[in-house]
């Protein structure tokens, strides 16, 4: 048994459940001693709770509370993406060593962080003899990264069993520091919705034949034409409500002048909407579907003219916006039938869950903003639009209320670490995410 917290953490961090899309190429024993550890690590859960075998390898537990009129749902996903093996990593990416007051390594962050601490409140909470006011359930995924279907199984075995959790909570927003120019406090954001995740792919067929007599427009330079009318056409730009919300709640701490645009910002839409597209990247996807080209495929020789070439175009779908839609725009920027446009992953975005503003208040979102302020008393709580995706965007089929917040403190640069190198989590840290979660389970009724 581990001493405490943050060797358990190590001890999960360690063992590398590294996803792969090809299921041939996932280390199912790596898989199974996570499982293995895991029970080692919190005996009370596994003994005072319900546990349904989700997946591969997903877990869901039940655990009764005093009531099962509203119940709850907390998310977190075992698996972790690749390590690039030339990234200029400072430690062991699956060492969990403890340098600077941080265990390092991959999952730390996302996502066996939220995991682990999930079940570091419940195992103190059932030490203490303590039982929830509503049943909790906890779905922890094992495919989350490679886009698997646990997450929709783990949906299926609650709708079966007749559960309508009142809200779910997965990974996402966090404690955010440096999230915004000249804002002195972080934020603690939390997604109410996330945007749809949809993959293309444009392909173009030619004869090909001998590079010593190209003809023009084969297909690599038709490919390669779309790709640039592509990246010229963005979509339109737009500021959704909650991150209005999001804007209006940073103004009181944000430098002038800033800080007064920004407490107009419903009355000044267009405007704000052209600055956040003008400050960068970062910015400029809160505002907008977003169009990457990701992957190129050609000529397998350097003398052959490729008879097809193609590119793989990540597409994060804005709210108010559909795949449909997204379809058209793409075919109307390429402009050249002979560009094929074929759907590889759809994904619409997520509806956008209850949260509380200057007109309305919700009680489940007024409960996590509470737990924030009770916790990082310097943080300012809001919703806010996720940009990547998650695995509660399955749960949108069986509840309404679906939000997505990690309670730690990350810099901007630990939040860049993610599905990068160096990520890290501050000891002080998860163990304030430990915290925050036992007292979200205090606070239920």
């Amino acid at each position: 048994m581990h001493d405490g917290p943050i060797e358990r953490l190590q001890a999960l961090v360690r063992i590398p459940t590294v996803s792969h899309r090809d299921p041939d190429l996932v280390d199912t024993d790596a898989f199974e001693a996570f499982l293995v550890e895991h029970e080692r690590c919190f005996p009370r859960l596994y003994a005072a709770c319900d546990l349904h075998r989700v997946g591969s390898h997903g877990l869901l537990f039940r655990w009764a509370g005093e009531s099962a009129t509203r119940p709850v749902v907390l998310m977190a996903h075992l698996d972790v993406v690749p390590i690039d093996e030339d990234a200029p990593w400072q430690h062991p990416p699956f060492g969990a060593e403890i340098h600077d007051g941080a265990v390092w390594g991959r999952g730390t962050l996302d996502d066996k962080g939220s995991l682990a601490a999930i079940c570091e409140a419940v195992e103190a909470l059932l030490a203490d003899g303590v039982t929830p006011a509503q049943d909790v359930w906890l779905s922890f995924g094992c495919d989350e990264e490679v886009s698997g279907d646990a997450a929709e199984q783990a949906v299926l075995a609650l709708r079966g069993a007749g559960v309508a959790p009142w809200f779910v909570l997965d990974e996402g927003g966090a404690i955010a520091h440096e999230a915004f120019p000249t804002v002195d406090r972080p934020v603690g954001v939390v997604g109410v919705t996330e945007k749809g995740t949809t993959s293309l792919r444009l392909t173009v067929e030619g004869r090909g034949g001998h590079a010593s007599t190209p003809e023009r427009n084969g297909p690599t330079v038709r490919l390669a034409r779309a790709i640039q009318r592509l990246d010229r056409s963005p979509f339109p730009a737009s500021t959704p409500a909650p991150t209005l919300e999001l804007m209006r709640r940073i103004a009181p701490h944000a430098a002038r002048p800033l800080g007064a645009v920004l407490a107009r910002a419903d009355r000044i839409t267009p405007v704000l909407t052209r600055a956040l597209v003008a400050a960068g990247a970062e910015t400029a996807a809160m505002t907008r579907t977003t169009v990457a080209v990701t992957t190129l495929s050609g000529s397998p020789a350097l003398n052959v003219i490729a008879s097809s070439a193609s590119a793989g175009v990540n597409v994060r779908v804005m709210v108010g916006d559909t795949v449909a839609g997204v379809v058209d725009h793409v075919r109307r920027a390429i402009r050249d039938d002979l560009v094929d446009i074929e759907v590889v992953e759809h994904g619409e975005p997520s509806p956008v869950s209850p949260y509380s503003d200057a007109s309305r208040s919700d009680e489940a979102f007024g409960l996590l903003e509470r737990t924030i302020t009770e916790v990082f008393p310097d943080a300012v709580p809001s919703p806010y639009v996720m940009m990547a995706a998650t695995d509660a965007r399955h749960f949108t089929a069986i509840c309404e209320r679906v939000y997505r917040f990690t309670p730690f403190r990350m810099t901007k640069a630990q939040r860049e670490a993610i599905h990068s190198y160096d990520e890290h989590v501050g000891v002080d840290d998860y163990l304030a995410g430990i915290t925050w979660y036992r007292r979200l389970l205090e606070e239920l009724r």
